[in-house]
């Protein structure tokens, strides 16, 4: 198991600290791309669909975005996450603490980002013609327990869709 020192620290806009959380159950970290992604909203549609069985089996959710607090609120209440514990980080210190970078130009707009996004877009998921967020910075996910990382999905590209389920089988 890994220990991430800042996992201490972190703390949501709340003022709910990420550490105390994983104390009381697991926590997963779900860092976005910008909200004018068609992937980061996708991810939150996701959230949103799958958000009330996640806390049935003692799971919450923190939304982390590379945005301003004002921006992120108001792109949360589009997918009716207000209320979710979430973290502003329009800096990327948390993304960087994380291990996540920003993406290289295949990453983020190569051949399967393209077919992906317009696979998306005919599903429904539209992007924001507008960048709110570091458009560069790539996403991630982390399942925190008793402040440790029990397990993480790093995206290879901007258009990688993680498997959630998957992802927190490692500790429920």
């Amino acid at each position: 198991m890994q220990s991430v020192e800042y996992i201490k620290e972190l703390k949501t806009d709340q003022g709910i600290s990420v550490e105390t959380m994983s104390h009381e159950g697991l926590v997963m970290l779900i860092f976005l791309r910008h909200f004018g992604c068609v992937f980061c909203r996708e991810a939150l549609k996701e959230v949103k669909k799958e958000r009330s069985n996640w806390e049935e089996k003692g799971i919450k959710v923190v939304l982390i975005y590379p945005a301003d607090k004002a921006s992120g609120h108001k792109y949360l209440s589009q997918f009716d996450l207000l209320d979710i514990q979430s973290i502003s980080d329009p800096s990327c210190i948390i993304y960087e603490e994380f291990g996540l970078g920003k993406g290289s130009m295949s990453q983020l707009f190569g051949l399967k980002t393209f077919f992906r996004g317009f696979e998306t877009t005919v599903k429904g998921i539209l992007p924001v013609l507008q960048q709110v967020g570091d458009g560069f910075q790539m996403p991630g996910i982390f399942i925190i327990h008793e402040g440790e990382i029990r397990d993480s999905y790093i995206h290879k590209s901007a258009s990688d869709k993680p498997n959630y389920a998957e992802l927190i089988a490692c500790c429920v």
